[in-house]
């Protein structure tokens, strides 16, 4: 197979780990390569490269590994619980942008890819908040998880982090999709910084630049603006300062123990980052991965893949 071709399929073997057959929109923005390729390149391979016709099929508009197909259904019927599941998570989207210190609320996880697994699937957010208000803004967002538990909604603010802290070091293709997954529903501009502040993530995507899905922004209404604006000034000062580090010191031991129980978690806590996933999805997806490539013939050590083939530290 020549570049293209093989970017094609492990772009496809990438998204069947998530049982996700993917349209030929979807392979030309989530390309895996070492190159931006265009749409008309990625449609021209699909209808007539002899190679991809060996290992992919294509259905209603989707492609699929070979004897996959059937999981076109299945993608279909998360479509359907993603529309279903949509407008909770942009009225959810909205409160959360109303919470004191909260620069950016950013949509994740399988919501954001259309893939739900249920109408009852979590619905996962990541917040970038002011300086040194990292753990106020999130205790905020779990009053609002609890609130949202009690009417049968489940959110996930699983990662929250400073302003000042948007790069991150250049990790593996897993969080690089995680990164081009986001869409943003509050705090355009500060979603913006977060893209340019990782430049590396073109290293291994380089079509992604922007969202995939277009979602309507969020912006809270004046009554709750203005609760927002009066909070934040009572707690910019020393007693902010005081409950900022109250909470830190409180969480932070919960969590520490947490972390002892498991060597593969990929949590991240300090005073200006959150990142509460202590089941680690990304070792396994990406051990997945690589047994795919191999089972395929590709190799997964050239330039274009070095990340890919890199595993996460358990810190």
């Amino acid at each position: 197979m020549n570049d293209l071709e093989e970017a094609v399929l492990k772009t496809v073997l990438y998204a069947d780990i998530f049982s996700f057959p993917l349209t030929a929109a979807e392979i030309h923005h989530f390309l895996i390569a070492d190159r931006p390729y265009a749409l008309a390149d990625i449609q021209g391979a699909l209808e007539s490269s002899a190679a991809l016709r060996v290992h992919l099929e294509q259905r209603d508009g989707f492609v699929a590994c070979k004897g996959r197909d059937g999981l076109v259904t299945t993608r279909l019927e998360r479509d359907q619980a993603a529309t279903a599941l949509l407008p909770a998570a942009l009225s959810y989207g909205r409160l959360l942008a109303a919470l004191p210190f909260v620069r950016m609320v950013g949509l994740t996880g399988a919501l954001a890819m259309r893939n739900p697994a249920h109408v009852t699937d979590d619905i996962d957010y990541v917040l970038v908040t002011a300086p040194g208000r990292v753990w106020t803004a999130r205790a905020f967002a779990i009053v609002l998880v609890r609130l949202g538990r009690l009417r049968g909604v489940t959110l996930c603010p699983n990662y929250v982090l400073s302003e000042t802290t948007l790069s991150h070091a250049p990790g593996n293709l897993y969080i690089a999709h995680e990164v081009t997954q986001v869409l943003p529903l509050f705090g355009r501009e500060i979603y913006d910084a977060l893209r340019a502040e990782n430049p590396w993530v073109a290293d291994c995507m380089p079509n992604a630049m922007h969202p995939f899905h277009a979602v309507p922004m969020s912006q809270p209404g004046t009554g709750l603006r203005l609760l927002k604006s009066a909070l934040e000034a009572l707690l910019s000062g020393w007693l902010g300062d005081r409950f900022e580090a109250w909470e830190f010191r409180r969480k932070q031991a919960k969590f520490a123990a947490q972390m002892q129980q498991r060597e593969d978690h990929a949590a991240q806590i300090d005073a200006e980052r959150v990142k509460g996933h202590f089941n680690d999805h990304g070792h396994p997806v990406l051990r997945q991965y690589i047994e795919r490539l191999a089972r395929y013939g590709l190799n997964h050590s050239s330039p274009r893949d070095y990340r890919s083939a890199e595993m996460p530290a358990a810190d």
